[in-house]
C-alpha cells in the first residue's frame, strides 16, 4: 500500500493526481487501525534489531501543513520505540546562532548514530517551503557572490548532494508529507476554537498562513519534485481521515525498516565457547 504514495524521482509528483480524503482498500476506520497495530509490532521488532545490530541509521521526516496531523502521527505510531536509541528534533525559526551557519548545520546536529532512528518534526525542508513563500532568504546575510535569485534551486541541490552523501554514510533519509485538504485543515482549526481542551493548539499566525495555501502546495510540489530521488525518497500519505493516515506512516515505516533487514548480532565463537562454563556457574548460584 505504502507504494503507490512513493516519489523517487525528480518531477514525479503532481498534487492534483493526490486525494487528500482516500482510505485505499480499508471498508473500515477498524480494518485500518487493526493493520496500524500489525505494522508497529514489526516496528518493535526490527527497531530492536537495528539497535543490536548498529550498522545503519534512518531518519523518519515529516512535512505538513498546519493541523495535518504530525504530532499526533508521530506519537500514534512510534510511541512503541524504546528510547534507547531513538531520539526526536521539532525544527522552528532559526536562532540567531543557527543562521550565523549553513542552513544544513542545525540538522547536521540532530542525525542518528548507525543502529538509531531520528525523527524530525519539520526540517531542513523548512527553508525551501517556508523560506521560499515568505522569501526569507532575502533577510539573511550573503556573501556578494551569491545570486539571491537563486538560493531556492541552489538548495534543491545541496539537499540532493547532501542526502545523497548521508545515503553512502549508512544514513537513510525517508520523507513523508503528509497530505491535508484546506477544508479538511479549516474543519481542524475549528474543533481547535470550539473545543476549549484544543484551544492552546490554536493561534492567529495559523489563520495568516492560511491565507498562503496556494502559495504552499506550489512549495511542496515544487520541493518534493526537486528532491526525490530512489535513495531517500518522498511519501505523499492522504491525511483528510487521520487512522487511515497513521496506517499509511507505519506501513512506511515497517516497510522501511524490513528493508534494511537489521538482524541481532552473531556471538563471536571465543564467547561462545565460555556460555557453559558460565551457565553453570549462574545455576549453582541459583541452587538449581
Amino acid at each position: 500500500m505504502a507504494q503507490n504514495y512513493k516519489i523517487d524521482h525528480q518531477g514525479g509528483f503532481d498534487r492534483k493526481k493526490f486525494d487528500t480524503g482516500e482510505t485505499g482498500e480499508f471498508t473500515s476506520k477498524k480494518e485500518g487501525l487493526k493493520a496500524m497495530e500489525a505494522n508497529i509490532a514489526i516496528i518493535n521488532d526490527r527497531q530492536q534489531k537495528l539497535y543490536a545490530e548498529g550498522k545503519e541509521g534512518v531518519v523518519f521526516l515529516f512535512q505538513a501543513m498546519d493541523a495535518a496531523g504530525k504530532d499526533g502521527t508521530i506519537k500514534a505510531v512510534l510511541s512503541v520505540l524504546s528510547p534507547h536509541g531513538v531520539s526526536e528534533a521539532a525544527f522552528k525559526v532559526p536562532s540567531k546562532t543557527e543562521l550565523a551557519h549553513d542552513y544544513l548545520w542545525r540538522i547536521a546536529q540532530a542525525l542518528p548514530e548507525k543502529g538509531h532512528i531520528a525523527i524530525f518534526n519539520r526540517s531542513h525542508y523548512e527553508d525551501v517551503i517556508v523560506g521560499k513563500v515568505h522569501r526569507l532568504y532575502k533577510n539573511y546575510k550573503w556573501a556578494d557572490r551569491i545570486d539571491q535569485d537563486k538560493i531556492i534551486e541552489t538548495r534543491y541541490e545541496d539537499i540532493r548532494n547532501w542526502e545523497k552523501y548521508l545515503y553512502h554514510n549508512s544514513v537513510r533519509m525517508v520523507k513523508i508529507f503528509l497530505n491535508v485538504s484546506k477544508d479538511e485543515q479549516a474543519r481542524r482549526f475549528l474543533s481547535r476554537i470550539e473545543e476549549k481542551e484544543k484551544n492552546w493548539k490554536f493561534s492567529s499566525s495559523d489563520m495568516e498562513e492560511r491565507q498562503y495555501w496556494d502559495d504552499y502546495q506550489k512549495a511542496f510540489e515544487d520541493a518534493i519534485n526537486a528532491t526525490a530521488t530512489k535513495e531517500c525518497p518522498w511519501y505523499v500519505v492522504p491525511a483528510d481521515h487521520k487512522w487511515y493516515m497513521r496506517y499509511v506512516v507505519s506501513q512506511i515505516i515497517a516497510d522501511t525498516l524490513t528493508e534494511m533487514n537489521p538482524q541481532w548480532p552473531e556471538v563471536d565463537e571465543e564467547t561462545r565457547a565460555h556460555f557453559g562454563e558460565y551457565e553453570e556457574i549462574l545455576h549453582k548460584e541459583l541452587g538449581d
